[in-house]
């Protein structure tokens, strides 16, 4: 029965299992993930290394490890590893070492004017092959697809006519770019998932094990535990705030939503809005400073803006966000009349602040390192360090009142023991970061693989000169494209592949356009974030389904309803970059405020809130109002403000007159 699964081709187009190795295997495979971050961590910190050689040791170090804990395919044996996987993850790590041997020479070799040698060509083959797998398990088959249909670009493209044709490329020069230089695979992603990325995985996957997420989930819960929907506002409040750590739309369901959901469920909620709820509040973290997602580290290291300057920018759009998100919600629960948590379930906010208050200190540390310029890497390490020292001082405070209640002791026998509990989940930590990293790891390997092709063809410029073409240079026809393109590319893919591509395939044409560039890849970065909740391939909607008992297709359906303002608010920071503090500070207050109350308007149209929108008319004109007041124009805003004043005023007389009239 497992063999023919196996040979059944479906299977080929999931990602692999995730693998808990049993054996002696198994109790390698933690130690020689830590050792991956000690590296990480030391070469962001006070090892110098060349970026090539960074980049190699890292991603052949992550290939060995992705090769021991995912399967070939969803059926394979979530314990045993068979020797194939062995042999690939042996192959990954000598052509590591093979690397460290060669990089004195290969960092003084000039690519192209000097040949590759046989080994050289052995070894850059293997490293291509082992991407392409690592890639297919961890992603998919669609990006694993994308990425050879790239390849087989770059080989037969010679033979095409017209503006897609370009020059001969041999599988040596093909070779030598693809991994011998910083141009491909061991380019600017897998760089920034070997530093900035990973470091602020490690932040968050410190938190978790120090029990943050349930401070936040307490938190959320003491702050609009009490009101109308109140589980539905905690799973968009703790998500937010989770997310803001995390980054990751997936981990952050699987985290906060294991809770929100069933209690959403037990208020009334269907499964595939309680699980779309999550999902939207979950997925908004990858936009929500101060951490954000991978992505937008690659977009500091690929547009050359500082991540302090994204971040800073990025603000106000992620509360555009959640305001859109939390106002559906709202007004569903208002319309449905679904109450709070029990009360025996909210907690009062003084006990959750003094139990847990200190866990926002890592988050202050993190934002005030960010803001006074220091590198991404080092904010990431001082919150780290954060998190280590606030864990230490919880578990001493918890240690002093047991002991004062007589239930505990403070000797150094008991400090000995406390010191090693807390060094094991240390270790723990750390290692699970470096098998929370695999995905990113082989993601970002593939997207090198077309960056670098993209590059020795100038598809780039190509593609951007046919969309300008397409759309006869008109800003608005060209973003809409822009949008689609972004977000048909990063389905079945993760969130930095998404942008990356979209950056390197699309911001030419940006630049076009005479967007500047601080809204131009913001706009592509919203779009790749959205495409990981779009049907059909939406990622966070199947980590939810699983929690929600429902169909993942309609959780992802309802996520892309609530999570409307993403597709629209990239318009409007690019026709009023003041929504990015771009501008002065009256006109950034007066769109923010048009935008939010425009959005808030349109929730309501969508939910259909009889208060303000009781018929179809009332909905529609409603939602034209609230589009209109989106754009950051003086004279659309102001219609848009009169529109929704006659429509609310005359739906309030057609409301009162139908009362009249049944009484």
């Amino acid at each position: 029965m497992a063999k023919s699964k196996l040979l059944d081709p479906g299977t080929w187009f999931s990602v692999g299992c995730r693998r808990r190795p049993s054996g002696w295997l198994g109790l390698l495979i933690t130690p020689f993930a830590f050792a991956i971050a000690l590296y990480v961590i030391a070469a962001a910190t006070w090892v110098i290394l060349d970026p090539w050689v960074l980049s190699a040791v890292f991603l052949s170090g992550m290939m060995a490890l992705g090769f021991l804990t995912v399967g070939a395919t969803p059926n394979s044996d979530t314990e045993r590893v068979p020797l194939f996987d062995i042999a690939l993850a042996g192959l990954s790590l000598a052509a590591g070492v093979y690397f460290v041997i060669i990089a004195k020479d290969e960092v003084a070799r000039i690519n192209l004017l000097f040949p590759l040698d046989d080994w050289r060509i052995l070894f850059g083959t293997i490293v291509c092959l082992l991407t392409f797998e690592i890639t297919r398990r961890t992603t998919g088959l669609g990006l694993t697809m994308i990425v050879l249909i790239f390849v087989a670009y770059n080989f037969f493209g010679h033979h095409l006519d017209g503006v897609l044709k370009h020059g001969y490329i041999s599988s040596n020069h093909f070779l030598d770019i693809m991994v011998f230089t910083t141009d491909g695979i061991m380019g600017l992603p897998v760089r920034v998932a070997a530093t900035y990325a990973f470091m602020f995985v490690m932040f968050g996957t410190l938190m978790y094990y120090a029990k943050g997420s349930d401070f936040f989930f307490d938190f959320a819960a003491a702050i609009a535990g009490r009101k109308p929907g109140g589980p539905a506002k905690v799973a968009v409040v703790s998500s937010g705030m989770y997310g803001m750590i995390s980054g990751s739309p997936t981990s952050d369901v699987v985290t906060t939503g294991s809770i929100t959901i069933p209690i959403m469920k037990r208020l009334g909620y269907k499964g595939s809005v309680a699980g779309a709820i999550e999902v939207a509040a979950s997925t908004g973290g990858s936009v929500m400073p101060p951490v954000m997602g991978s992505a937008a580290f690659i977009m500091a290291e690929y547009t050359g803006i500082e991540y302090v300057d994204i971040a800073v920018a990025a603000f106000l759009p992620a509360m555009l966000y959640y305001i859109c998100v939390y106002s559906q919600v709202h007004f569903r629960a208002v319309k449905m009349g679904f109450g709070g948590l029990d009360p025996e379930r909210i907690p009062r906010m003084g006990p959750v602040l003094l139990r847990g208050g200190l866990f926002l200190v890592p988050l202050i540390v993190l934002t005030w390192f960010l803001l006074e310029g220091y590198t991404p890497t080092w904010v990431a390490v001082t919150g780290s360090a954060a998190v280590v020292v606030v864990a230490i001082a919880y578990k001493l405070i918890d240690m002093f009142v047991q002991w004062r209640r007589g239930g505990g002791s403070i000797s150094p026998a008991a400090l000995a023991v406390q010191t090693g509990r807390g060094l094991v989940l240390f270790y723990k930590a750390l290692a699970e970061t470096s098998m929370r990293m695999v995905p990113v790891a082989g993601a970002t390997a593939a997207a090198g693989l077309v960056i670098a092709g993209i590059t020795m063809t100038g598809l780039a410029a190509k593609f951007a000169h046919v969309i300008y073409a397409i759309t006869d240079a008109k800003v608005f026809s060209a973003l809409a494209i822009a949008a689609g393109v972004t977000i048909v590319l990063g389905m079945g893919m993760p969130t930095p592949s998404a942008y990356i591509l979209a950056a390197v395939l699309i911001g030419p044409l940006m630049t076009q356009l005479h967007i500047d560039p601080l809204p131009g890849h913001m706009f592509l970065l919203y779009f790749a974030v959205m495409s990981a909740i779009t049907p059909p391939v939406a990622v966070a909607a199947y980590a939810a389904s699983s929690i929600a008992e429902d169909n993942p297709l309609a959780i992802a359906a309802n996520a892309v309803k609530l999570a409307l303002a993403a597709f629209l608010v990239p318009f409007v920071f690019v026709y009023g970059p003041e929504l990015l503090w771009q501008g002065p500070l009256w006109k950034t207050a007066l769109t923010f405020t048009s935008a939010a109350a425009g959005l808030i308007l349109i929730a309501a149209a969508i939910e259909a809130f009889e208060d303000f929108c009781a018929s179809l008319w009332a909905r529609l004109a409603l939602a034209a109002a609230g589009l209109l007041m989106l754009a950051p124009f003086y004279t659309s805003v102001a219609v848009g403000l009169a529109l929704a004043a006659v429509t609310i005023f005359a739906n309030r007389l057609t409301r009162r007159a139908g009362a009249a009239a049944g009484g």
